[in-house]
């Protein structure tokens, strides 16, 4: 079953009790997307921000730890999430944004939920409608679980490069170590597969078809038996990637704290383009 949901499809279930929409626009170094939100949004959505509500705070785990589960039921129930509530996320168009709310919840044990493929942008290209102004929801009673998703720390990363299928979901620039806008080491993790998120998608920042990624995904060298890790550079991206393997019906896991964990301790190699370690 899709984790994704069109905008005609969506348009069809407004207004249904059972139906929560979150806003989650974000852009990497800000600002916030809630001004964005306040001048328009998918009726009764309501905002969350990546940084302060989807991430705990920077530090040893990197630039976007994964939020502690209870800060994130407090969240889902702010918004008036219940148990068997369906969560509809959505950002501006690429779904990268939407894609960690996605994980981050789900990892809490949210069971219905769903990104708007194409974003705010295929909402309003298919003529929906936008209103402004806050929402004010009766409170939630969303109790979250335990971590549910599967996920790895820097050396099991390491683990999967070599005996598996790393991808790093960066830009290609990035990987190859030619510019590092954001963190201070430019470079990959050794044995990591360039996996650009962006090359998920159509023109129109919807995802490509099942059949599609399958073939993407076999091209970067994974097949049935493949363990599949995922990086990039805070642990946002490569949620995309991992949403775009679940379209593909392939099992990845997530290494939260990505490159910006990796490059705090100064003892882990480091690969530039060619691959060579430093």
């Amino acid at each position: 079953m899709s984790a994704l949901i069109s905008a005609a499809e969506l348009g069809k279930l407004i207004g249904d009790d059972d139906l929560v929409i979150i806003d989650v626009r974000w852009t990497l170094g800000g600002p916030p997307g809630r001004d964005e939100f306040d001048a328009g949004h998918i009726p009764a959505a309501h905002y969350v921000d990546l940084d302060d509500e989807l991430a705990a705070a920077p530090g040893d785990g990197g630039r976007h730890p994964l939020p502690a589960g209870d800060d994130v039921g407090e969240t889902l129930r702010r918004c008036g999430v219940h148990a068997d509530t369906h969560v509809v996320v959505y950002d501006e168009k690429m779904s990268m944004s939407a894609a960690r709310a996605w994980w981050v919840f789900r990892n809490v044990g949210v069971a219905r939920i769903s990104v708007l493929d194409g974003g705010l942008a295929a909402w309003i290209a298919g003529g929906g409608a936008l209103e402004t102004g806050p929402q004010d929801p009766a409170a939630g009673t969303f109790e979250p679980s335990a971590p549910r998703l599967a996920q790895v720390d820097a050396e099991a990363a390491a683990w999967i490069a070599e005996n598996g299928v790393l991808l790093d979901a960066r830009a290609p620039e990035r990987f190859r170590g030619e510019v590092e806008p954001i963190d201070p080491v430019a470079g990959h993790i050794p044995g990591a597969v360039s996996a650009p998120t962006t090359d998920n998608l159509n023109e129109d920042g919807t995802f490509l078809d099942r059949t599609s990624l399958q073939e993407r995904f076999a091209a970067l060298g994974i097949d049935d038996e493949t363990v599949v890790g995922c990086y990039c550079g805070s642990g946002v991206t490569a949620a995309h990637q991992l949403l775009a393997l679940e379209e593909a019906g392939i099992d990845g896991t997530l290494y939260p704290g990505s490159w910006s964990e990796w490059v705090r301790d100064p003892s882990r190699p480091v690969a530039t383009g060619d691959g060579s370690s430093t």
